[in-house]
């Protein structure tokens, strides 16, 4: 029998919350002086918490309604999120991550660049895939995740069938999903994992497609260390197919 909307976005809730899943760390070096003003005076007015409810229309984040919702999971150290923010200032951006170095690094995009249109949640993204309304993101981006290339390890990864189930879910028709990677071995995973997706479809048509970066997808650093050390990245576009109607 197929697993209802409401009870995938149950699973996936309950799963965010238990300790295990989480994996790595949350913080690293010692935050400087000017990092640590920023996350006790800029951050409570970028971030938020669910509501009570477990419900979250993203639109509801900024003060008047945006153009459209970006997500970006796991965002690193923010300078693709804070590039995109810049040159879109009509979309409400939101980014997830854990690390809190990560975090004081975007607080200190926002600050340099004025942004005023980006929202964080420093926290596990499950609980935010669980809670977004349904059909209210036009854009995800999940770039360079960890891809634990042990084969024990890969219930780990992030780009697999539950996250793509509740992204369905979230995504607009016609929403782009954008994913890279410089681990072949994730690479292969995300394409079959994708690909085999029933509501998304790959727009690639030439190798070209996803071996050269578009101009429109800031660098990030990991992508500058991939080249640094001989790794190839790759960067995939999927978009989220029309919905059936019953």
């Amino acid at each position: 029998m197929p697993t209802s909307s409401a009870a995938r976005s149950e699973d996936l809730a309950e799963a965010s919350h238990r300790r295990e899943l989480f994996y790595g760390r949350r913080r690293g070096r010692p935050l400087r002086a000017g990092q640590r003003e920023r996350q006790s005076s800029l951050l409570p007015r970028v971030s938020f918490t669910m509501p009570e409810d477990g419900r979250l229309d993203p639109a509801s984040l900024f003060p008047a309604p945006p153009r459209d919702i970006w997500l970006e999971i796991g965002f690193g150290g923010g300078e693709h999120l804070a590039a995109q923010a810049e040159t879109h200032p009509c979309i409400g951006f939101i980014g997830c991550e854990v690390f809190e170095n990560g975090v004081a690094k975007l607080l200190g995009e926002i600050d340099r660049r004025g942004l005023a249109n980006v929202r964080i949640y420093p926290n596990d993204a499950r609980p935010l895939l669980a809670a977004l309304a349904p059909q209210s993101v036009g854009r995800v981006f999940i770039l360079f995740p960890d891809p634990w290339p042990k084969a024990r390890h890969h219930k780990r990864r992030l780009v697999a069938p539950v996250t793509l189930d509740r992204l369905a879910e979230i995504m607009t028709e016609g929403a782009e999903l954008r994913l890279a990677t410089d681990d072949l071995g994730y690479l292969g995973w995300m394409l079959e994992h994708t690909t085999n997706h029933p509501s998304f479809f790959w727009t690639a048509r030439r190798p070209a497609d996803w071996r050269d970066r578009p101009e429109d997808w800031p660098a990030t650093r990991y992508e500058l260390k991939a080249h640094k050390e001989g790794r190839t990245p790759a960067f995939l576009s999927f978009l989220r197919k029309a919905r059936r109607i019953a």
